[in-house]
């Protein structure tokens, strides 16, 4: 990697890098060689394919590296000419920083392949040797004239013996703190976009020796050193600023072309710049989940590597003091007064919530919106606040509508997004205000207009079908009868479409109770059905937990008429049309109580259609409707009290050890999404998915 710009085909033959992994030691003030070494141009991987065609080309150069560094210390003149570099960076103009942001990227690419090699086929241990290693005073290092020259250092050994190498961390900590001041300092333009992505990257790499050893991650000096980073707050702030900003990745660097990848030019095309764009047309709605990942990863590289890296973040360490969780939980909106308490940062929370909107059916981006949710009340109450919530709302239900082309992890995300949605009131009654129209993607039935609301319960109702049929997961049940609970004291001007599926939800999970009691009572051959549990005490628990569904549902529609039935005369016209479907549990002692409250509703509007119909004869539905209305109205008039039952409310409770979920749910999103690819048969910590 010389005056001739170094390719990615030739790497194992270049001299500079043999020289860089050789036998000989560089010293850091070697200028002309770093020079050299550090002027070249890469492309660099954008799929597993590509970074293991990389690593492959790479392998030889590597070894050598392992071989050699211990004795020679090339890899710490390697970080002191980067904080070196970064240290000069920081006091430079944009003119005079070209060059040095040019170079200041090759030397970290160069180190984070260096790490992740040593991550992937050694250890912790060994890396960090790797930084702190000194030259052996035995070996000889070349100068600028190539002149062989003795090195004396004290303290070495004889020759033979290892030489000492006293791991105290100082210099990692220097050079995690330089990725920072990279991140946190320097402002992101359109020649600086490619540097803040690979000191994300970086970062990145250097937390996933979680992947590649089995000792917690509480005993990893790695992870003390990152955790006890004394910028947290900074750096998660320019972190959700690169989030909320997604400003689209440069498809060329210093005017040189090259297909999109990441091209460094030299010399003349140093100078040149281009327009800087942030265009988020080009995420399609339409497309799937998964589709609309690997667009954000390709289109905003640097947004997406920093949503990635701001969940490894706060999600590790989490049962001891993690400052990067008290950082973004404690942020605040930057219009918020300061008059208010304190906050950790302020960021436009606007912004934020604009781009979660934008990408919210990505996995990692509903994770983000999860914490924001649950941990940071300042964000949770402006959510509250948004006038435009469908524009959220919308793309969970498309998820969750969606769902064979989700992950359960991520139906489940979205299913918890919603109940702590449904936790606030006002949420539940401004749903019911947001008139949607023609739904496109609802295609189960066609609906020209309907309630936010209406549609949320819809989704919500469709989800518990397909978990009966597909997934049998008794909390996801939970969550979403929570979700439609927490919400049903505030049904209104429910459509007649969404007042069928409700009790008819009811009627199908009662025809699939009966069915299993009659097995229970009568085996036929002492056989059972596909489906159902093999043994006797299975059955008595899938009835059981079938039961308390039954309960829920048929209380969903209790509180809905308790509070609002002035308001939901659609829900009480189907009631009566399909009153038979609660006659076999009025004796049910789990039932009776409840299926009380409806039998009076039921009653009252019985006996007033029947008095109207021996008057005018048949009625057809809007006259029902009428009918209904009028009664209603009329309903505490007639001293008619249904039986008091406590307010339907349930709060989102997070499991205890949250880390055992997540941790692996978020790494399998680094290795499936993510800008960095690792050798997945190296990997010894279970993810979802493989890398």
């Amino acid at each position: 990697m010389g005056i001739n710009v170094s390719r990615n085909e030739n790497l194992a033959d270049n001299e500079y890098l043999k020289s860089f992994v050789g036998k000989n030691h560089i010293p850091s003030n070697n200028t002309e060689f770093w020079y050299s070494l550090l002027k070249f141009q890469i492309h660099i991987p954008e799929n597993s394919e590509e970074q293991l065609s990389l690593d492959s080309r790479l392998e030889t150069l590597c070894e050598s590296f392992i071989s050699n560094n211990l004795r020679t210390g090339n890899f710490g003149s390697l970080i002191n000419v980067f904080l070196a570099k970064v240290s000069q960076l920081l006091s430079l103009s944009d003119h005079e920083s070209n060059m040095h942001i040019w170079q200041i990227f090759n030397a970290l690419f160069i180190i984070r392949s260096v790490v992740k090699y040593t991550i992937e086929t050694g250890s912790e241990f060994q890396l960090l040797q790797h930084f702190e290693a000194l030259p052996d005073p035995n070996v000889t290092h070349e100068n600028e004239q190539n002149e062989q020259i003795e090195i004396a250092v004290e303290g070495g050994q004889a020759e033979g013996k290892a030489y000492p190498i006293v791991i105290d961390g100082n210099k990692f900590q220097s050079f995690f703190e330089s990725i920072v001041n990279i991140l946190v300092v320097i402002p992101v333009k359109e020649f600086t976009y490619h540097l803040h992505l690979e000191a994300v990257n970086t970062i990145i790499t250097l937390l996933s020796v979680h992947l590649f050893t089995q000792q917690p991650v509480e005993k990893s000096m790695i992870f003390k050193s990152i955790y006890k980073c004394q910028n947290a707050n900074v750096l998660m702030s320019a972190l959700l600023h690169y989030v909320s900003r997604m400003v689209e990745m440069p498809h060329t660097m210093f005017g040189a072309t090259s297909g999109g990848s990441f091209v460094y030019g030299i010399a003349e095309s140093l100078m040149s710049m281009f327009t800087f764009r942030k265009n988020q047309d080009l995420l399609k709605s339409s497309a799937t989940g998964v589709e609309l990942s690997e667009q954000f990863r390709d289109h905003y590289p640097l947004a997406n590597q920093s949503l990635l890296l701001i969940l490894i973040l706060t999600n590790h360490c989490t049962t001891k003091d993690n400052p990067y969780r008290t950082s973004l939980f404690g942020c605040s909106d930057s219009k918020d007064s300061p008059k208010d308490p304190p906050s950790t940062f302020k960021i436009d929370f606007n912004a934020v919530y604009d781009t979660l909107c934008k990408i919210v059916t990505i996995d990692q981006a509903t994770l983000l919106l999860y914490l924001l949710l649950h941990r940071n009340e300042r964000f949770y109450k402006f959510v509250m606040q948004q006038s435009n919530l469908e524009q959220l709302v919308i793309p969970i239900l498309q998820t969750l509508y969606n769902a064979p082309d989700s992950t359960s992890h991520h139906i489940y995300m979205s299913l918890i997004v919603l109940l702590i949605l449904s936790e606030d009131d006002a949420f539940n009654k401004n749903v019911h205000n947001i008139i949607l129209r023609n739904i496109s993607w609802y295609t189960e039935r066609t609906i020209t207009e309907i309630s936010l609301g209406g549609l949320l319960i819809l989704v919500v109702i469709r989800t518990i079908q397909y978990n009966m049929l597909k997934m049998r997961d008794k909390y996801l049940h939970t969550n979403c009868l929570a979700a439609l609970a927490n919400m049903s004291g505030q049904f209104r001007s429910l459509h007649p479409y969404v007042s069928q599926r409700l009790v008819s939800l009811f009627e199908t999970l009662a025809k699939k109770h009966t069915r299993l009691n009659s097995q229970l009572r009568e085996p036929v051959n002492g056989a059972v059905s596909v489906n159902v549990a093999t043994t006797s005490e299975d059955m008595l628990q899938d009835l059981s937990v079938l039961e308390e569904v039954l309960r829920m549902v048929l209380e969903i529609l209790n509180s809905c008429l308790s509070n609002q039935l002035v308001h939901c005369p659609n829900l009480v016209y189907t009631l009566l049309y399909k009153k038979s479907v609660f006659e076999s549990f009025r004796s049910h002692h789990a039932f009776q109580d409840v299926i009380q409250n409806i039998d009076m509703v039921v009653g009252f509007f019985s006996t007033r259609l029947q008095r109207v119909q021996e008057q005018k004869g048949e009625l057809g539905v809007h006259e029902v409707l009428e009918v209904i209305t009028k009664g209603a109205s009329q309903w505490s008039n007639d001293r008619l009290r249904l039986q008091k039952f406590p307010d339907l409310k349930f709060k989102y409770v997070e499991e205890d050890a949250p880390e055992e979920f997540f941790i692996p749910y978020i790494w399998t999103l680094v290795c499936k999404f993510g800008s960095v690819h690792f050798n997945s048969e190296s990997i010894k910590v279970t993810t979802e998915i493989s890398c």
